[in-house]
C-alpha cells in the first residue's frame, strides 16, 4: 500500500525566515553553477572526439568552404553530428534556462521545488551532500 503523502514540509515560519530564503538562493545558484558545469564538460569530452572525426572534412572546409561541402560532412558522420548537436543544444538550453531566470524571475514550480530540497536538506542535516554548501553557517 502507498504510503499518503505528507502535507508540505515548509511552513509560514520558513517562509519568512530569512536564512531559509538564503539557502534557497544558494541551491539555485548550485543549480545554476552544476548545469554550466555539465555544460563546460561536453564541450571538454564530447565536443574534441567529434571534432577528431570531423578532421579530414574539416581540412576540406578549410581550403573549399561551401554549405555543401558541411552538409555532406556531416550527414556521412552521423555520430560527430549528434554529439556537436548535442553539445550546442545543451549550451543554448541552459542560456535560456538562465536568462527566463534573470529576466522574469524563477517559476513558481520552481521556487516550490527548491524550497521543499531545501527543507529534505535541512532534514537530512549533515550526512547530506549539499548540507555543507546549502545549510553550514560560516561563522567569521
Amino acid at each position: 500500500m502507498d504510503r499518503p503523502e505528507q502535507p508540505s514540509i515548509s511552513n509560514k515560519t520558513e517562509n519568512t525566515d530569512p536564512s531559509f530564503a538564503q539557502q534557497v538562493q544558494k541551491l539555485h545558484q548550485l543549480t545554476v553553477y552544476g548545469r554550466w558545469l555539465f555544460v563546460i564538460c561536453l564541450w571538454l569530452t564530447i565536443a574534441p572526439i567529434c571534432l577528431w572525426n570531423l578532421r579530414s572534412e574539416i581540412t576540406l572546409w578549410r581550403q573549399y568552404f561551401t554549405w555543401v561541402a558541411v552538409r555532406y560532412g556531416l550527414f556521412y558522420h552521423p555520430l560527430s553530428t549528434l554529439g556537436l548537436a548535442f553539445c550546442i543544444g545543451m549550451t543554448v538550453a541552459v542560456l535560456v534556462w538562465q536568462s527566463r531566470n534573470i529576466l522574469l524571475g524563477l517559476p513558481p514550480e520552481e521556487q516550490q521545488r527548491l524550497e521543499k530540497q531545501v527543507c529534505r536538506i535541512r532534514q537530512q542535516g549533515s550526512t547530506h551532500p549539499l548540507w555543507k554548501w546549502v545549510c553550514h553557517e560560516i561563522k567569521t
